[in-house]
């Protein structure tokens, strides 16, 4: 995933700024993954006390899909390839 880059006239020429956004890491639902294992996931992943880790699970797993941490590119694409290698869904998106 590349940053998004937004263009601004500076003379005759175009500069291209990276923007510094925060992205958001979301778990998504799935038919197959125990719900029990989405909670030790993210907290294995994140470090997460169980409360809050329970919390973002019934979060995944009613409304389909949950932000679980947001902050700099790397650390989010770094998070959400540790997710895949433990089996959730995740994906990586700007926040809004």
């Amino acid at each position: 995933m590349t940053t998004p880059l937004e263009t601004f006239p500076e003379g005759d020429t175009l500069t291209a700024v990276a923007l510094d956004l925060p992205f958001d890491v979301i778990v998504w639902d799935d038919p197959v993954t125990l719900m029990t294992v989405v909670t030790r996931v993210l907290m294995k992943v994140f470090a997460y006390p169980k409360q809050k880790a329970s919390r973002l699970m019934m979060a995944v797993h009613e409304e389909g899909r949950a932000v679980v941490w947001s902050g700099e590119l790397n650390k989010a694409e770094s998070y959400c390839v540790r997710l895949h290698a433990s089996g959730l869904l995740a994906s990586v998106e700007p926040s809004s």
